[in-house]
């Protein structure tokens, strides 16, 4: 893959351990990283990964396994959250690329994970994509992505809340900025508040 600098985008969607009611003892955790890598030059969509995560703190419940479709065997034949965030520094260059997620909420969750001594995976070009949508298209709120979706009109692909099919649907919206010419160039971090709820993307 060319690697030239700000050609590659990587879009990331995080789920995570979550409850109807906040469970005693329990933090929220990430349990699935989804990651689409967009050719922001040739603008469309080039990779789809998924890494499942091995929560140490917390459990799959019912809840969380219906939002997610995840269940507590899937996630415990995962890999440890500092191997995860190791794997995309190594495979998918993440503090080289700039990256995106659908709010901010992915990326305060890998900041309060990384503040128990895990190396911080990403470098400091991050987007709020849902910020970038919603500008460029003049809208008067931010909307979730499934909202995002219907608004652009583009199909949600895959499942609603499994990371990797969450990503890559951001990914499309993405494009859609892109395409108006309205995508920050990624020199800093986007301002504005946008988390979802504690599962990932709305």
């Amino acid at each position: 893959m060319d690697e030239r600098f700000g050609r590659y985008l990587n879009v990331v969607d995080v789920e995570a351990t979550c409850w109807e009611r906040k469970a005693p003892g329990q933090v929220n955790e990430i349990i699935e990283i989804g990651l689409c890598v967009v050719d922001l030059e040739e603008r469309r969509r080039v990779a789809k990964h998924r890494v499942l995560v091995r929560p140490e703190r917390s459990a799959v419940g019912a809840f969380c396994t219906e939002l997610t479709g995840l269940t507590q065997e899937e996630v415990d034949g995962g890999i440890s959250f500092a191997e995860a965030c190791a794997l995309l520094e190594r495979e998918h260059l993440s503090r080289f690329r700039a990256w995106a997620s659908w709010g901010d909420y992915d990326r305060k969750q890998f900041e309060r994970q990384c503040a128990g001594g895990v190396r911080y995976p990403f470098g400091r070009r991050h987007t709020n994509a849902k910020a970038a949508y919603s500008a460029a298209h003049g809208l008067p709120r931010r909307l979730g992505m499934a909202g995002a979706l219907r608004h652009a009109g583009l199909p949600l692909e895959g499942r609603h809340h499994c990371g990797a099919d969450d990503a890559w649907n951001i990914g499309a919206l993405v494009l859609d900025v892109v395409g108006r010419g309205a995508w920050p160039d990624g020199t800093g971090v986007t301002a504005g508040a946008g988390g979802t709820g504690e599962a990932g993307s709305g």
